[in-house]
């Protein structure tokens, strides 16, 4: 499993009321809620954002409420993984209930730039910055949260098992 992109960086302390506003809240359409993701914090984020993109971030990423909305925002804009130096307990669960891959890695997090070129393999943890040719070591998923985020999350992973 492996991931492919430009980077957009931001710094710590990305809560959940700026990846996705509260005034959107009033939907769960992942469609509706890509279109306003970011947009408190980065307002070109919507506009520049294309499938395959990553962000990366420094603390806390996620903080504030629980919303499951905040991943589902960032999967549905099209966002390939998330990495950052820490990552708030409760986004962290949430983004991996709904398939979103998250990486915490803080050398990543120090070198790589905005519009950086980076590559991630889940398998091995491997972050390699193609524009600098630098490569940083996360902690790789385990194999059953590959196979979760393969399958888009806890619920279509239960059901396949189940299937099974």
């Amino acid at each position: 499993m492996q991931a492919k992109g430009r980077a957009f960086k931001y710094g710590s302390n990305v809560d959940t009321d700026v990846i996705i506003p509260a005034r959107y809240l009033n939907t769960s359409d992942p469609a509706e809620l890509a279109k306003h993701c970011m947009e408190d914090i980065d307002s070109e984020f919507v506009k520049e954002v294309r499938t395959g993109d990553l962000i990366v971030a420094d603390k806390n990423f996620g903080c504030g409420s629980s919303r499951e909305h905040a991943p589902m925002a960032i999967k549905a804009a099209g966002v390939s993984v998330v990495i950052a130096s820490t990552f708030a307990r409760i986004f962290y669960r949430n983004a991996l209930n709904i398939g979103l891959p998250i990486l915490e890695c803080s050398e990543a997090v120090r070198g790589i730039e905005k519009g950086d070129v980076v590559e991630v393999d889940f398998t091995t943890g491997e972050i390699s910055n193609a524009t600098k040719g630098q490569i940083y070591q996360a902690e790789p998923f385990p194999e059953f949260m590959q196979e979760l985020i393969t399958a888009g999350g806890l619920i279509p992973y239960i059901r396949q098992k189940k299937a099974t």
